[in-house]
Formats: structure tokens, sequence, C-alpha cells
């Protein structure tokens, strides 16, 4: 376990750039060419071919949501975004084998130390691919399977294909139409039956290049009894120009299986990171969504759970903060589909400056179904007199044996606290970031004490000049 002394937080931790020579280079625009182009270049099925020619076809058809934020989701130029960058590498089994340049950019962010310390296994993609991927060798001997999406698809396909698109089809949504059509890297995960992973597995996601859309596919299935915890992170350089980050993650939990996956996004404040994740969960199963969004220009990001199987157990933990000139649109969706089945949903929203945070939460609960409960409570905390902050809870409730309590509020860190603590010899600003992080310190708590203690660094940073 590191200690937080061992952790050093740079604000600009990933506001780096390394010029970087391409192999594979799918142009600039969106056609059916280059889908083409990239289902080529990974010498793709015909079946896959097609898959992705439908989604193009539904993304092409399907307007820009409306109830989302479509002011900002206007200024999206689809025309001048490059979908596919790749330098041609197949993914890496050690750190020496990774490229220069691509090797420089993960040491830089930390990644090799990490494996080291407390990961169970590792998948690091540079832009459209993955430029390293290992586990340790006892996982897979007990038949689990970590791998890109790519090698998924070719070396496990009578697993892969059972679940792939199933829990979100390509018109769900625009987004997921898009990254249905142009998908290349994420991580394909199964374990077997009655595995139990001891330690994380961790996805790193890098965005190298200006101009660029990065959009990962995730599959993670965990099989009857099995147990697994998932991180991911996410960093990329801070150009003038727009990036793009729209991802879809997969998660399905079978009889008793259960699945954490805990994601610390800190995008710079250029990226557009419009996602789509959903799980589906079976009898006696339990999927817990955890987290933390600080960076990006605009995210909108709703987990979601479809509880199918009788006392299935969902659970979403979410932290926004929105600084200056951002909008973090998040939230959580909850489908009872079973008896006796569970959801919580826990949502923090810090807004500082004119930064903007909206929670947005679906909870559905059929009236045929008895014994179903739901938690709901989502908290906003506003820094300055121009910050901002919406809830949009969308609660459907049928049925005589079935309960649910919802709670929200919106508070103003309160200027006398922050005398009470300047007279006790703190300065303002640590006595603001000691308010903030004792606002979300029972969510914090929930991550692991390596991500526990960055992210407490990581609202202290941002809280830097946020008074006055």
């Amino acid at each position: 376990m590191i200690s937080p002394n061992e952790i050093q937080i740079d604000r600009d931790k990933g506001n780096f750039h390394y010029q970087t020579d391409y192999e594979f280079d799918a142009g600039v625009g969106l056609s059916e060419d280059v889908v083409r182009y990239i289902s080529n270049i990974k010498e793709e099925d015909k079946w896959l071919l097609d898959f992705r020619l439908r989604a193009l076809s539904i993304f092409e058809r399907k307007p820009l949501p409306t109830h989302w934020s479509s002011r900002d989701l206007e200024n999206i130029d689809f025309d001048v975004i490059r979908y596919y960058l790749s330098k041609g590498q197949k993914p890496s089994r050690t750190w020496d084998e990774v490229p220069d340049d691509v090797k420089e950019t993960f040491e830089r962010l930390g990644i090799p130390e990490q494996e080291r310390k407390f990961l169970a296994g590792v998948e690091a993609q540079f832009d459209s691919e993955a430029a390293y991927s290992r586990m340790k060798g006892d996982l897979e001997e007990k038949g689990v399977i970590f791998v890109g999406s790519t090698e998924g698809l070719k070396d496990h396909p009578e697993i892969f294909k059972k679940w792939f698109g199933k829990v979100i089809p390509s018109s769900d949504n625009k987004f997921s139409a898009l990254n249905s059509a142009v998908f290349s890297g994420g991580s394909f995960i199964y374990v077997p039956p009655g595995v139990k992973l001891e330690q994380p597995l961790q996805a790193y996601f890098r965005i190298n290049a200006e101009n660029f859309g990065q959009f990962e596919r995730t599959l993670i299935i965990a099989d009857e009894g099995a147990e697994i915890t998932y991180m991911e992170g996410c960093t990329a350089p801070k150009f003038e120009t727009s990036t793009l980050h729209s991802a879809v993650v997969e998660l399905i939990a079978l009889k008793g299986a259960k699945i954490q996956y805990i994601t610390v996004q800190n995008w710079s404040n250029n990226v557009f990171n419009l996602v789509t994740k959903r799980a589906l969960a079976q009898e006696e199963a339990e999927v817990r969504w955890i987290d933390c969004n600080i960076g990006s220009r605009l995210t909108m990001k709703y987990p979601g759970v479809i509880l199918q199987g009788r006392k299935a157990r969902g659970e979403v933990l979410s932290i926004a903060l929105a600084n200056e000139g951002q909008h973090q649109d998040t939230g959580a969706k909850m489908v009872h589909a079973a008896d006796e089945t569970s959801s919580n949903v826990i949502s923090k929203s810090i807004s500082i400056g004119s930064g903007r945070t909206t929670y947005r939460g679906l909870v559905k609960i059929p009236g045929h179904l008895k014994k179903c409960k739901n938690n709901t409570e989502c908290d906003g905390l506003l820094i300055n007199s121009d910050s901002e902050t919406d809830t949009y809870p969308a609660i459907t409730v049928q049925g005589d044996d079935n309960s649910v309590q919802h709670e929200a509020s919106v508070s103003k860190v309160s200027a006398e606290q922050i005398f009470y603590m300047q007279q006790r010899g703190l300065s303002e600003s640590d006595a603001m970031s000691m308010c903030v992080n004792g606002f979300v310190n029972d969510l914090i708590r929930e991550f692991p004490m390596e991500y526990s203690v960055e992210l407490k660094r990581l609202i202290d940073l941002e809280m830097e000049g946020s008074v006055g």
C-alpha cells in the first residue's frame, strides 16, 4: 500500500505532448471510407464491418441530444476530427518493448510504477490502440482473460460476440452509434466462475494527438460467483482545439458475481467527454460504479445498471468538480427488472467560479415487481456567486410493495466556517479546501488508498485561487 507521502500530485501531470510518427492514419473527418479503413487495418470479419456501417448510418440520422446541454454539444465539429491514429504496433508484454516515445509518456504518468506496487494487470492505450497489456501469470492460469478489444474479438469470439453490443446497442444514442462505427482499443475482460481477483486490473487511456477522437470500447464479463475491481484513468494534453472522447463500456455480472468499476477522470479542459456506460446484473449479482470527474470542458456520463435478476444490487457513487469554463453533466440510471432488487445512488458535485454541475438521474421500478428498494442522494456545493448546479431526477415507481427515498441539497461554503478556521491559523484557501474535502470525504473513502490520496490533492489544487 502506498503511503500519502509517496504520492506527488502535479496539477499539469497530463499536460505534455510528444511528437509521434503514426504508421496508420484515417485522415480527417468521418465517412464510410474511414470506417472501412479502420476495419481493414484491424483485419476484421465481414459481420463486424457491417456492424460498423450500420452504426455509421444511425449516427448520421440521429440528431444531437436535446435533453443534454445542446449549446455545448454544438461546439463539436465532427468534420475536423481524426478518428484513427496508430503507430502500428501490437500491445507489448513488457515495458522495454514499448516504443520509446510512448513509453516515456506512460513513465511520466507513473503507470509502470503503479503496476509494480499494487495492480494485478495493466493495459495502456495511446491514441487509438493499446501499447502495453499485461497481467500477472497466476491469473492467466486461473483462466482470467485481460486483453484489448481487438484481441478479444479475434481470440475469444465465442465469449465476446455473445455480449458485444447487447447491453448498449448502437441505436442507444448518437454517441454510442459513433463509437460503434469507429471504436478502437478498450479492454476485454473475462473472469471465470468463482474466481475472485484480490488486486485491481487497470486501464489507462492517453490522448496524445491534436484534433483527435478516442473511441475505446470495453467489455467486462464476470461469470457466476466471480469478483473483479477494474480501474481506469484518463489524461490528455491541453490543445487550443477541441478533443473528443466517446467510449462505450458494457459490464455483465452473472449470477452472484461482483464488479466494481472505478474511474478517475482528469482530462484537460479542451476535451469533450461523452461516454455511455451500462451494466447488466443477474440474480444476486452486484455492480458498483465509483466515478470521479474533475477535468474536461464538458462531461456527459450516466453509468447505469439493469437489475435483471432477483436480489441484484446496483450502486453509483460519483464526485464531479466543475471549475471555470467546465460543465460536468453526470448522474446515474437504475432500471429494476426483477423482484427484491436494490439500488443506491449518491452524487456529490462542486461548482467553482463559473463552473456548472448537473445531476441527471433515472430510476424505474415497474408495478408488477415486489420488494424493490432505491435510495438516491444528490448534493451540490457552490463555491462562488457565479457557480451553477442543477438537478434533474426522473423517478418512476409503481406498485404497493416497493420503496424509494430521494434527497437533494444545495449549499454554499459558509463565510462563518472560513472565518472560524482562519482564526485557528489556516489560510483562506486551505480553509476552503478543508470544507470541500469534508463535503466529499465519505465518497473518497470508497476509492482505493492510492487513488483517494491523489483525489484529495487534486481537489486541493483545483481550490487554489477559488476564493474571492
